[in-house]
């Protein structure tokens, strides 16, 4: 069983897409050839059901089905989402995972009035209904869930609640949330915070610059993201973001809103990872033409790395 994550948990955990095949059934097969592929790119781990994971396409039973699965396939540590807008599910599913082997759960601010006092008293329901024992990553995310939260209010709660470990890091433009964050852990009065972050991985470089551990993201090519983590953390910033500007373009494509999860999953079908791209319905479908443009990227992106 993997170990939990924690404090000073760096690196990279992929956000692991939910293969389908054509008729929108789980493709079984296909997430055992995916969790193969991200453990064959070196990353850290693995994050499940999240967003790019159409968890809330998801029955109770198949996200049941899904963590099962993968924390049978793989050794690597997993964090499962389980943000629902019902506590009793999402803390049923919560349970469910940490006693199979999960290394955290992953939560989001239910959406509502953005407000300080009731983000913060939802938070403290989640871990209330989790225990202390299930370690907490808060997803901050306000582009996707319409709830912005401030720096003083995540080091609020990581502070109020031991088990909220890490910070998956989605504000845009966040960079000054980052370094304000670690602002405050110079004087070593409040304990450190793991920030992963996410937003397909398109200002890695500079997060990374500013304090953050790596990433949590779901860019169809690990590997880049694995390297460029790996060689800012050895001390070659400039080494590392040469790298990552040879993915850039198709990193930056990959970042249209609504369209994004649909071109991800056709380079991992063109990598062999999945048998069918296909997004569960309501989703979207690429047509010939966006494919050609793909294709086009791909190519060119493949002879950058050739050169």
């Amino acid at each position: 069983m993997a170990q939990p994550i924690h404090r000073d948990t760096r690196g990279v955990f992929i956000i692991a897409a939910t293969p389908f095949d054509q008729t929108g059934a789980i493709d079984w097969n296909s997430l055992d050839r995916l969790v193969d592929l991200y453990a064959q790119t070196g990353v850290t781990g693995l994050t499940i059901l999240g967003m790019m994971g159409e968890a809330d396409k998801l029955t109770a039973d198949e996200r049941r089905a899904v963590i099962d699965r993968v924390l049978a396939r793989t050794d690597l540590p997993v964090v499962v989402g389980i943000s629902d807008p019902g506590l009793g599910n999402l803390a049923d599913l919560g349970r469910h995972a940490m006693d199979k082997g999960a290394a955290g759960l992953m939560v989001t601010p239910d959406r509502g009035p953005a407000r300080d006092d009731r983000v913060e008293g939802y938070i403290h329901a989640v871990a209330a209904a989790l225990g202390p024992d299930a370690p907490l990553v808060f997803q901050d995310f306000p582009l996707a869930t319409g709830v912005p939260v401030s720096a003083r209010l995540i080091r609020q709660l990581s502070e109020a609640l031991p088990q909220m470990v890490m910070l998956k890091h989605e504000d845009w433009p966040g960079l000054t949330k980052i370094s304000a964050l670690r602002a405050q852990e110079r004087d070593g009065a409040v304990a450190r915070l793991s920030i992963l972050c996410g937003n397909g991985g398109l200002y890695l470089p500079q997060e990374l610059a500013r304090g953050a551990d790596g990433a949590m993201t779901g860019f169809a090519y690990p590997e880049a993201l694995v390297q460029t983590v790996d060689l800012h953390h050895a001390g070659q910033p400039d080494a590392a973001e040469d790298l990552f500007d040879l993915y850039l373009p198709l990193l930056r494509h990959e970042q249209q809103p609504g369209w994004g999860l649909a071109l991800r999953k056709q380079i991992l079908m063109r990598r062999g990872a999945i048998a069918c791209a296909a997004t569960r319905a309501p989703g979207p479908r690429l047509t010939p033409t966006d494919i050609a443009e793909l294709d086009r990227l791909i190519a060119r992106l493949e002879q950058r790395l050739q050169r």
